[in-house]
Protein backbone atom coordinates (compact mmCIF):
# COMPACT_ATOMS: atom_id res chain seq x y z
CA UNK A 1 0.00 0.00 0.00
CA UNK A 2 2.86 2.62 1.02
CA UNK A 3 4.55 1.78 -2.57
CA UNK A 4 1.57 2.74 -4.50
CA UNK A 5 0.56 5.38 -2.40
CA UNK A 6 4.35 6.56 -3.23
CA UNK A 7 3.92 5.57 -6.64
CA UNK A 8 0.94 7.79 -7.14
CA UNK A 9 2.53 10.71 -5.43
CA UNK A 10 5.82 10.90 -8.09
CA UNK A 11 3.28 10.15 -10.72
CA UNK A 12 1.42 13.30 -9.32
CA UNK A 13 4.55 15.05 -9.00
CA UNK A 14 5.56 14.89 -12.92
CA UNK A 15 3.03 15.19 -14.60
CA UNK A 16 -0.14 18.79 -14.91
CA UNK A 17 -2.17 18.23 -12.03
CA UNK A 18 -4.25 21.22 -12.90
CA UNK A 19 -4.70 19.65 -16.38
CA UNK A 20 -5.97 16.35 -14.99
CA UNK A 21 -8.27 18.24 -12.38
CA UNK A 22 -9.53 20.59 -15.30
CA UNK A 23 -10.21 17.49 -17.34
CA UNK A 24 -11.68 15.85 -14.71
CA UNK A 25 -14.38 18.92 -13.93
CA UNK A 26 -15.22 18.81 -17.51
CA UNK A 27 -16.36 15.47 -17.52
CA UNK A 28 -18.19 15.73 -14.64
CA UNK A 29 -20.05 18.65 -15.34
CA UNK A 30 -20.85 16.69 -19.14
CA UNK A 31 -22.08 13.75 -17.36
CA UNK A 32 -24.79 16.24 -14.97
CA UNK A 33 -25.82 17.76 -18.70
CA UNK A 34 -26.27 14.16 -20.00
CA UNK A 35 -27.88 12.66 -16.90
CA UNK A 36 -30.41 15.44 -17.52
CA UNK A 37 -31.02 15.33 -21.24
CA UNK A 38 -31.20 11.44 -20.67
CA UNK A 39 -34.71 12.03 -19.27
CA UNK A 40 -36.15 12.74 -22.97
CA UNK A 41 -35.46 8.89 -24.34
CA UNK A 42 -35.11 5.73 -23.03
CA UNK A 43 -31.04 5.19 -23.88
CA UNK A 44 -28.57 5.14 -21.04
CA UNK A 45 -25.94 7.75 -22.10
CA UNK A 46 -24.40 7.96 -18.89
CA UNK A 47 -23.76 4.16 -18.58
CA UNK A 48 -21.72 4.51 -21.96
CA UNK A 49 -20.12 7.66 -21.12
CA UNK A 50 -19.01 6.42 -17.60
CA UNK A 51 -17.31 3.69 -19.64
CA UNK A 52 -15.74 5.66 -21.48
CA UNK A 53 -14.05 7.62 -18.63
CA UNK A 54 -12.97 4.59 -17.26
CA UNK A 55 -10.87 3.51 -20.69
CA UNK A 56 -9.86 6.62 -21.69
CA UNK A 57 -8.69 7.70 -18.43
CA UNK A 58 -7.02 3.85 -18.21
CA UNK A 59 -5.28 4.73 -21.97
CA UNK A 60 -4.29 8.36 -21.19
CA UNK A 61 -2.19 7.54 -17.93
CA UNK A 62 -0.29 4.18 -19.68
CA UNK A 63 0.40 7.06 -22.66
CA UNK A 64 1.75 9.75 -20.03
CA UNK A 65 3.90 7.50 -18.56
CA UNK A 66 5.07 6.41 -22.24
CA UNK A 67 7.97 8.53 -24.39
CA UNK A 68 6.45 10.33 -26.66
CA UNK A 69 9.77 10.26 -28.48
CA UNK A 70 9.31 6.48 -28.85
CA UNK A 71 5.15 7.30 -29.94
CA UNK A 72 6.76 9.47 -32.58
CA UNK A 73 9.36 7.75 -34.12
CA UNK A 74 7.07 4.20 -34.03
CA UNK A 75 5.06 6.65 -36.45
CA UNK A 76 4.17 3.58 -38.66
CA UNK A 77 2.25 1.85 -35.96
CA UNK A 78 0.45 4.84 -35.97
CA UNK A 79 -0.04 4.62 -40.11
CA UNK A 80 -1.40 1.22 -40.00
CA UNK A 81 -3.19 1.51 -37.33
CA UNK A 82 -5.49 4.46 -39.15
CA UNK A 83 -5.63 3.13 -42.57
CA UNK A 84 -6.83 -0.29 -40.90
CA UNK A 85 -9.36 1.65 -38.99
CA UNK A 86 -10.53 3.58 -41.94
CA UNK A 87 -10.33 -0.03 -44.10
CA UNK A 88 -13.00 -1.13 -41.19
CA UNK A 89 -15.38 1.89 -42.02
CA UNK A 90 -15.56 0.83 -45.66
CA UNK A 91 -15.72 -3.22 -45.11
CA UNK A 92 -18.54 -3.16 -41.50
CA UNK A 93 -19.63 0.84 -41.50
CA UNK A 94 -22.84 1.49 -40.29
CA UNK A 95 -25.05 5.08 -40.13
CA UNK A 96 -26.17 5.89 -37.25
CA UNK A 97 -29.54 7.61 -36.47
CA UNK A 98 -29.37 11.42 -36.57
CA UNK A 99 -26.32 11.49 -39.26
CA UNK A 100 -26.12 11.13 -42.87
CA UNK A 101 -22.51 9.65 -43.26
CA UNK A 102 -21.29 6.02 -43.09
CA UNK A 103 -18.42 6.71 -40.66
CA UNK A 104 -19.09 4.12 -37.86
CA UNK A 105 -18.68 0.33 -37.17
CA UNK A 106 -20.53 -1.89 -34.82
CA UNK A 107 -18.41 -3.65 -32.17
CA UNK A 108 -20.49 -5.82 -29.25
CA UNK A 109 -23.23 -3.42 -29.37
CA UNK A 110 -21.73 -0.56 -29.59
CA UNK A 111 -21.23 2.10 -32.03
CA UNK A 112 -17.68 3.48 -32.42
CA UNK A 113 -16.12 6.32 -34.88
CA UNK A 114 -12.93 5.12 -36.12
CA UNK A 115 -12.56 8.63 -37.59
CA UNK A 116 -11.74 10.02 -33.77
CA UNK A 117 -8.35 7.68 -33.54
CA UNK A 118 -7.66 8.53 -36.78
CA UNK A 119 -7.04 11.80 -35.65
CA UNK A 120 -4.31 11.06 -33.14
CA UNK A 121 -2.94 8.54 -35.64
CA UNK A 122 -2.66 11.94 -38.04
CA UNK A 123 -0.97 13.97 -35.30
CA UNK A 124 1.46 11.72 -34.42
CA UNK A 125 2.62 10.80 -38.57
CA UNK A 126 2.71 14.74 -39.33
CA UNK A 127 5.01 15.38 -36.33
CA UNK A 128 7.40 12.70 -37.65
CA UNK A 129 6.81 14.33 -40.71
CA UNK A 130 7.87 17.83 -39.64
CA UNK A 131 10.67 16.83 -37.83
CA UNK A 132 12.41 14.84 -40.36
CA UNK A 133 12.64 17.75 -42.60
CA UNK A 134 13.50 20.42 -39.87
CA UNK A 135 16.27 17.82 -39.22
CA UNK A 136 17.22 18.02 -42.69
CA UNK A 137 16.51 22.00 -42.90
CA UNK A 138 13.94 20.88 -45.75
CA UNK A 139 11.03 22.38 -43.82
CA UNK A 140 10.74 25.11 -46.35
CA UNK A 141 11.69 23.56 -49.69
CA UNK A 142 8.26 23.71 -52.10
CA UNK A 143 8.82 20.02 -52.34
CA UNK A 144 8.24 18.91 -49.22
CA UNK A 145 5.54 21.80 -48.46
CA UNK A 146 3.84 19.72 -51.52
CA UNK A 147 4.45 16.22 -49.65
CA UNK A 148 2.93 17.81 -46.42
CA UNK A 149 -0.05 18.28 -48.13
CA UNK A 150 -0.08 14.78 -49.88
CA UNK A 151 0.06 13.42 -45.91
CA UNK A 152 -3.35 15.82 -45.32
CA UNK A 153 -5.12 14.59 -48.52
CA UNK A 154 -4.78 11.05 -48.19
CA UNK A 155 -7.17 10.98 -45.01
CA UNK A 156 -8.92 13.77 -45.81
CA UNK A 157 -10.21 12.17 -49.07
CA UNK A 158 -10.97 9.11 -47.19
CA UNK A 159 -12.98 10.48 -44.84
CA UNK A 160 -14.63 12.61 -47.54
CA UNK A 161 -15.49 9.58 -49.12
CA UNK A 162 -17.41 7.69 -46.17
CA UNK A 163 -18.94 10.76 -45.99
CA UNK A 164 -17.96 12.46 -42.68
CA UNK A 165 -17.04 16.28 -44.21
CA UNK A 166 -17.23 18.03 -40.67
CA UNK A 167 -14.34 15.55 -39.76
CA UNK A 168 -12.40 16.69 -43.23
CA UNK A 169 -12.56 20.23 -41.64
CA UNK A 170 -11.48 19.35 -38.32
CA UNK A 171 -8.33 17.35 -40.16
CA UNK A 172 -7.89 20.45 -42.59
CA UNK A 173 -7.83 23.16 -39.95
CA UNK A 174 -5.68 20.76 -37.94
CA UNK A 175 -3.03 20.58 -40.45
CA UNK A 176 -2.67 24.38 -41.40
CA UNK A 177 -2.55 25.37 -37.69
CA UNK A 178 0.56 22.24 -37.19
CA UNK A 179 2.13 23.96 -40.20
CA UNK A 180 2.03 27.53 -39.07
CA UNK A 181 3.32 26.09 -35.42
CA UNK A 182 5.75 24.05 -37.54
CA UNK A 183 7.47 27.40 -39.18
CA UNK A 184 6.21 27.08 -42.60
CA UNK A 185 6.58 30.60 -43.86
CA UNK A 186 3.56 32.80 -44.97
CA UNK A 187 3.82 32.64 -48.71
CA UNK A 188 2.21 29.25 -48.19
CA UNK A 189 -0.29 30.00 -46.79
CA UNK A 190 -0.92 32.71 -48.90
CA UNK A 191 -0.53 30.54 -52.21
CA UNK A 192 -3.10 28.03 -50.16
CA UNK A 193 -5.86 30.49 -49.62
CA UNK A 194 -5.57 31.31 -53.58
CA UNK A 195 -6.09 27.71 -54.45
CA UNK A 196 -8.65 27.47 -52.14
CA UNK A 197 -10.35 30.48 -53.26
CA UNK A 198 -10.04 29.63 -56.97
CA UNK A 199 -11.63 25.78 -56.70
CA UNK A 200 -14.71 27.67 -54.45
CA UNK A 201 -16.90 26.96 -57.40
CA UNK A 202 -15.60 23.86 -57.82
CA UNK A 203 -16.00 22.20 -54.72
CA UNK A 204 -19.74 24.03 -54.34
CA UNK A 205 -20.83 22.03 -57.57
CA UNK A 206 -18.78 18.75 -57.34
CA UNK A 207 -17.81 18.20 -53.86
CA UNK A 208 -20.50 19.38 -51.58
CA UNK A 209 -23.76 17.56 -51.86
CA UNK A 210 -27.66 19.28 -51.59
CA UNK A 211 -27.67 18.81 -48.40
CA UNK A 212 -24.43 20.93 -47.51
CA UNK A 213 -25.35 23.52 -50.18
CA UNK A 214 -28.92 23.54 -48.02
CA UNK A 215 -27.29 24.25 -44.83
CA UNK A 216 -25.06 26.83 -45.82
CA UNK A 217 -27.75 28.74 -47.79
CA UNK A 218 -29.74 28.55 -44.64
CA UNK A 219 -27.38 30.42 -42.79
CA UNK A 220 -27.49 33.53 -45.33
CA UNK A 221 -31.13 32.91 -46.69
CA UNK A 222 -33.25 32.43 -43.45
CA UNK A 223 -37.16 32.34 -44.34
CA UNK A 224 -39.74 29.71 -43.07
CA UNK A 225 -38.94 27.07 -44.94
CA UNK A 226 -35.62 26.97 -43.41
CA UNK A 227 -36.63 27.42 -40.08
CA UNK A 228 -38.47 24.37 -40.15
CA UNK A 229 -36.47 22.19 -42.81
CA UNK A 230 -32.65 22.39 -42.80
CA UNK A 231 -32.05 25.67 -39.88
CA UNK A 232 -34.44 23.76 -37.42
CA UNK A 233 -32.01 22.20 -35.02
CA UNK A 234 -30.28 25.00 -34.89
CA UNK A 235 -33.55 27.48 -34.62
CA UNK A 236 -34.81 25.62 -32.08
CA UNK A 237 -31.37 25.26 -29.87
CA UNK A 238 -31.49 28.96 -29.80
CA UNK A 239 -34.56 29.01 -28.56
CA UNK A 240 -33.32 26.65 -26.20
CA UNK A 241 -30.35 28.62 -24.74
CA UNK A 242 -32.12 32.09 -25.18
CA UNK A 243 -34.78 30.66 -22.80
CA UNK A 244 -32.65 29.87 -20.38
CA UNK A 245 -31.81 33.77 -19.40
CA UNK A 246 -29.05 34.09 -16.97
CA UNK A 247 -29.37 31.22 -14.53
CA UNK A 248 -31.47 29.01 -16.34
CA UNK A 249 -34.64 26.68 -15.38
CA UNK A 250 -32.54 24.66 -13.05
CA UNK A 251 -31.04 21.12 -13.63
CA UNK A 252 -33.09 18.61 -14.56
CA UNK A 253 -36.08 21.06 -15.13
CA UNK A 254 -35.85 21.97 -18.84
CA UNK A 255 -39.14 21.65 -20.23
CA UNK A 256 -38.17 21.68 -23.73
CA UNK A 257 -34.59 18.78 -22.83
CA UNK A 258 -37.42 16.69 -21.23
CA UNK A 259 -39.41 16.97 -24.56
CA UNK A 260 -35.98 15.86 -26.80
CA UNK A 261 -37.08 19.65 -28.90
CA UNK A 262 -33.27 20.01 -30.01
CA UNK A 263 -32.49 16.85 -32.36
CA UNK A 264 -28.89 15.55 -30.98
CA UNK A 265 -29.11 17.62 -27.81
CA UNK A 266 -27.11 14.75 -25.77
CA UNK A 267 -24.77 15.01 -29.01
CA UNK A 268 -23.52 18.23 -30.65
CA UNK A 269 -26.00 20.34 -29.21
CA UNK A 270 -25.37 19.53 -25.36
CA UNK A 271 -24.73 23.37 -24.94
CA UNK A 272 -28.40 24.06 -25.40
CA UNK A 273 -29.13 21.85 -22.70
CA UNK A 274 -26.52 23.73 -20.38
CA UNK A 275 -28.26 26.94 -21.92
CA UNK A 276 -32.11 25.94 -21.03
CA UNK A 277 -31.13 24.54 -17.43
CA UNK A 278 -28.00 26.76 -16.46
CA UNK A 279 -28.73 29.56 -18.38
CA UNK A 280 -26.04 32.13 -19.59
CA UNK A 281 -23.68 31.20 -16.49
CA UNK A 282 -23.51 27.38 -17.45
CA UNK A 283 -23.16 28.13 -20.90
CA UNK A 284 -20.00 29.97 -19.76
CA UNK A 285 -18.46 27.88 -17.65
CA UNK A 286 -18.43 25.00 -20.80
CA UNK A 287 -16.58 27.97 -22.20
CA UNK A 288 -14.51 28.16 -19.56
CA UNK A 289 -13.42 24.68 -18.68
CA UNK A 290 -12.76 24.18 -21.87
CA UNK A 291 -9.95 27.81 -22.75
CA UNK A 292 -8.45 26.43 -19.05
CA UNK A 293 -7.83 22.95 -20.69
CA UNK A 294 -6.72 24.79 -23.95
CA UNK A 295 -4.41 26.87 -22.09
CA UNK A 296 -2.59 24.47 -20.08
CA UNK A 297 -1.98 22.85 -23.66
CA UNK A 298 -0.47 25.60 -24.78
CA UNK A 299 1.94 26.19 -21.68
CA UNK A 300 2.95 22.54 -22.07
CA UNK A 301 3.74 23.37 -25.57
CA UNK A 302 5.78 26.51 -24.66
CA UNK A 303 7.60 24.18 -22.46
CA UNK A 304 8.11 21.20 -24.24
CA UNK A 305 11.69 19.63 -24.04
CA UNK A 306 11.92 19.88 -28.13
CA UNK A 307 10.51 20.87 -31.23
CA UNK A 308 8.54 17.46 -31.42
CA UNK A 309 7.01 17.74 -28.05
CA UNK A 310 5.84 21.23 -28.86
CA UNK A 311 4.55 20.27 -31.81
CA UNK A 312 2.73 17.61 -30.92
CA UNK A 313 1.21 20.12 -27.97
CA UNK A 314 0.02 22.14 -31.11
CA UNK A 315 -1.60 19.75 -33.20
CA UNK A 316 -3.51 18.29 -30.21
CA UNK A 317 -4.65 22.28 -29.40
CA UNK A 318 -5.24 22.23 -33.03
CA UNK A 319 -7.95 19.83 -32.69
CA UNK A 320 -9.55 20.40 -29.88
CA UNK A 321 -9.93 23.94 -30.42
CA UNK A 322 -10.94 23.24 -33.63
CA UNK A 323 -13.80 20.98 -32.50
CA UNK A 324 -14.62 23.83 -30.34
CA UNK A 325 -15.10 26.46 -32.90
CA UNK A 326 -16.66 24.26 -35.06
CA UNK A 327 -19.48 23.16 -32.28
CA UNK A 328 -20.16 26.64 -30.91
CA UNK A 329 -20.66 28.09 -34.03
CA UNK A 330 -23.01 25.07 -35.58
CA UNK A 331 -25.47 25.64 -32.12
CA UNK A 332 -25.15 29.49 -32.08
CA UNK A 333 -25.99 29.39 -36.41
CA UNK A 334 -22.52 30.99 -37.66
CA UNK A 335 -21.93 27.38 -39.42
CA UNK A 336 -24.28 25.07 -41.03
CA UNK A 337 -24.64 21.74 -39.14
CA UNK A 338 -21.80 19.13 -39.96
CA UNK A 339 -21.80 16.76 -37.12
CA UNK A 340 -18.61 17.80 -34.61
CA UNK A 341 -18.73 16.75 -31.64
CA UNK A 342 -17.72 19.75 -28.47
CA UNK A 343 -15.05 17.70 -26.63
CA UNK A 344 -15.56 16.35 -23.18
CA UNK A 345 -18.79 17.49 -23.48
CA UNK A 346 -20.82 15.54 -26.10
CA UNK A 347 -22.05 12.04 -25.38
CA UNK A 348 -20.10 9.79 -27.91
CA UNK A 349 -17.44 7.24 -26.17
CA UNK A 350 -14.89 7.20 -29.66
CA UNK A 351 -14.99 11.38 -28.93
CA UNK A 352 -14.01 10.99 -25.19
CA UNK A 353 -11.92 8.14 -25.49
CA UNK A 354 -9.51 10.01 -28.19
CA UNK A 355 -9.67 13.68 -26.37
CA UNK A 356 -8.00 11.26 -23.10
CA UNK A 357 -5.47 9.80 -25.21
CA UNK A 358 -4.72 13.49 -26.73
CA UNK A 359 -4.66 14.43 -22.20
CA UNK A 360 -2.16 11.65 -22.11
CA UNK A 361 0.02 12.45 -25.11
CA UNK A 362 0.46 16.52 -23.45
CA UNK A 363 1.29 15.04 -20.35
CA UNK A 364 3.96 12.71 -21.60
CA UNK A 365 5.35 15.80 -22.77
CA UNK A 366 4.76 17.61 -19.57
CA UNK A 367 6.48 15.00 -17.60
CA UNK A 368 9.72 14.97 -19.89
CA UNK A 369 10.25 18.53 -19.85
CA UNK A 370 9.90 18.38 -15.91
CA UNK A 371 12.65 15.43 -15.92
CA UNK A 372 15.11 17.76 -17.88
CA UNK A 373 14.14 20.59 -16.05
CA UNK A 374 12.51 19.72 -12.73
Amino acid sequence: MKNTARKLRFYLKITDTKLWVQVLAAIGYSILLIASMQRSGGYNYVKTQLAAVLIGFAAAVVISNADYNYIIDKWYISAITAAALAMLVFIFGIRVSGTDDTAWINVFGYTIQPSEFIKICFIITLTKHFSVLKEKELLNKLWAVLSLCAHALVPMAVIHIQGDDGTVLVFGLVFIIMCLWAGIKLRYFAALGAVIAALVPLIWSFVLNDEHRNRLLALFFPDESTVTGYGWQQYQGKLSIAGGGLFGSGIFGGARVERGIVPEQENDFILTVAGEELGFIGCMLVMVLLLLILLRILKTAGNAADYRGKLICGGIFALIASQITINLGMVLGFFPVIGVTLPLFSAGGSSLISVLICTGLVQSVYSAAKKEYP
